[in-house]
């Protein structure tokens, strides 16, 4: 296939990407590796479908734009005060420590200041995209190592534009010519007209051409902004990036922001896999065949010097428990796709040979984050459980209730409780959620509720009420079978995930409250009205829908185990349910129209 057409070049990317990427998503690898790996496919170390990446890489570039775009939309300053510590703090610390000691390591190794200088920019990058990738698939992200992570990366999208900055001017041009004051001005003023034109002109603006209802006008315009302001950098001598960067700000606290998000979103994520494809048939593969121990070392020991140095990051910064800090420094230690715009803006620096070793480094770390995590999900984390598992806090009060876990769901219950002046003694297992509920005046205990002499100390054999609340439905499960076994007379209330869940406990013959379900009724009713249903009729609609599920879900509860069972009952419960409602909502209304 000739490269040379347009049409033939979007075919062979499109086909890489849409073949590639869902198989590295499927795996668990991720898709930035995904694309990587379908570059060098289609390259000239491939199947040589392209033959010249560079023609393309300058326009998928533009994908690094409108990513640096989407980050300036999210930095509402609430959401970054909230994280200020973490970010500013422990990202400066990061983002500097390992430019230092990478610099340091690479003078040493014989390169020349200004390369080990760029050496260090680009390594201590981590990849946004298969860290925060890998921490949500895992369910990792939600805890302190994986929030600090995360606070780190939005540290380094920042960075990354002063470090682009740093390289304009570490250039050999500018040295040669020494500092252009003409040019630093235009520079300036670029900046202040991009920010005093955002101020003023930039809402009328949008103001305007959403009110033409055109949504291709609105995308249209919305691009028009980011190449527009990106262009006016550019001709300045500053990066495009961050006019893109400004112009996500200046817009962060848009009513049009989310709306602007949506748009660009689709591009974005095309571009930056084009990106990525570029990147990956640019990768010089015949370095691995020439000098495979070289390069997988280089990586390894980029991997390793990171870990060595985010761990005790963590560690000064009050990360102290060492599950959370090993989270931290593995989901940190790969370089990520910020050194590859880094490393493409120093070609005037850094000489071809050394940047075809250090990109091809970064590709080969990237592939060890999801084996790392791995390691660390199903390895370290439950020997770090063991070995740092605190006490239990002492119980010195009884009371009728007793609530086993502190989430969304307990605290609900245990307000209405205190509303009526109902004693309750709450446990929970997570430490972070104690400290919280503490900070806002309310009583719990850290401790795991499922083990009996915990639940002794908290008073069960006298309590009148135990409430299980907790998130793992499987720990409930088997708490639920202790309980029963050892305080008989006690009663139960207990929350179930899933109507799977509820026919289990339902077989047990303990009450179970379907987390979701009240709420979902709530908004049933709440349509219903919006559907021009009175009060009353609403209301007792779903309370008879209420009566029949129950009814349903306890004689689908004996079949539980025959499919064919279970789907000839929902099929008749359709048909009831139906009927049943069609008579209730009749009577609801006849009732109403002999009222007025």
């Amino acid at each position: 296939m000739q490269d040379n057409g347009f049409l033939h070049q979007a075919l062979v990317y499109l086909a890489a990407g849409v073949i590639v990427v869902p198989v590295f998503r499927r795996i668990g690898l991720g898709s930035v590796l995904g694309f990587l790996v379908a570059g060098v496919a289609i390259g000239p170390w491939g199947l040589k479908l392209v033959s010249a990446p560079e023609a393309i890489l300058r326009f998928a570039e533009f994908g690094v734009v409108l990513l640096l775009f989407l980050v300036g939309l999210e930095l509402n300053p609430q959401r970054l005060w909230q994280l200020r510590k973490s970010i500013f703090a422990m990202g400066a610390v990061q983002v500097g420590a390992t430019i230092l000691i990478v610099a340091a390591a690479g003078f040493a190794f014989g390169l020349s200041p200004r390369v080990a200088l760029v050496a260090g920019m680009g390594l201590a990058m981590s990849s946004t995209a298969i860290a925060l990738a890998t921490l949500r698939e895992k369910g990792l992200l939600p805890t302190p190592g994986g929030q600090a992570s995360f606070a780190v990366l939005l540290f380094q999208d920042l960075a990354v534009i002063p470090l682009l900055l740093l390289l304009s001017f570490i250039g050999p041009e500018r040295n040669s010519q020494g500092f252009e004051w003409t040019a630093a001005a235009k520079a300036v003023g670029a900046i202040v007209v991009v920010i005093l034109g955002g101020r003023l002109l930039l809402r009328p603006l949008l103001r305007y051409i959403a009110n033409t209802r055109m949504r291709e006008i609105f995308v249209g315009f919305a691009l028009l902004l980011v190449m527009g302001i990106a262009a006016l950098m550019e001709a300045v001598g500053l990066s495009m990036a961050l006019g893109a960067f400004l112009a996500g700000v200046l817009l962060a606290d848009s009513e049009y922001r989310h709306e602007l998000e949506l748009d660009i979103e689709p591009f974005k994520g095309l571009l930056l896999g084009l990106f990525f494809i570029a990147v990956g048939m640019s990768i010089d593969l015949g370095l691995f065949f020439r000098t495979p121990l070289l390069l997988l070392g280089i990586a390894a020991g980029i991997v390793t010097l990171k870990t060595a140095l985010l761990y005790p990051i963590a560690k000064t910064f009050g990360y102290c428990g060492r599950a959370d800090a090993t989270l931290f420094a593995l989901a940190l230690s790969q370089v990520g796709e910020f050194a590859f715009v880094l490393f493409g803006a120093a070609v005037h620096i850094v000489p071809r040979g050394t940047l075809d070793v250090l990109n091809a480094a970064v590709a080969a770390s990237m592939l060890t984050t999801p084996f790392l995590l791995m390691l660390y999900e199903r390895v370290l984390a439950p020997r770090f459980a063991r070995i740092e598992e605190r006490a239990p806090d002492p119980i010195a009060e009884s009371h009728p209730v007793i609530v086993a876990g502190f989430g969304r769901f307990g605290q609900v219950v245990t307000r209405v409780l205190a509303g009526l002046r109902i004693g309750a003694t709450v446990i929970d297992h997570d430490p972070n959620q104690i400290e919280l509920v503490r900070r806002f005046g309310s009583k719990a205990y850290y401790g795991n509720a499922t083990r009996l002499d915990l639940l002794e100390a908290a008073g069960a054999a006298q309590a009148r009420l135990l409430v299980i609340a907790l998130d793992d439905h499987e720990a409930a499960m088997e708490m639920v079978r202790r309980v029963r076994r050892r305080y008989p007379g006690l009663k139960l209330i207990v929350r179930a995930h899933s109507r799977s869940d509820a026919f289990e406990y339902h077989e047990m013959g303990v009450p179970a409250v379907r987390e979701t379900f009240g709420a979902a009724l709530d908004a049933a009713e709440a349509a219903l009205r919006a559907l021009d249903f009175g009060p009353l009729a609403a209301r007792r609609v779903v309370q008879r829908f209420r009566r029949h599920d129950e009814e349903i879900l306890a004689e689908q509860a004996e079949h539980r185990e025959d499919t064919k069972k279970l789907i000839t009952l929902a099929q008749r419960g359709r048909q009831d349910l139906e009927k049943l409602l069609g008579e209730e909502a009749g009577a609801a209304r006849a009732s109403a129209l002999s009222a007025g």
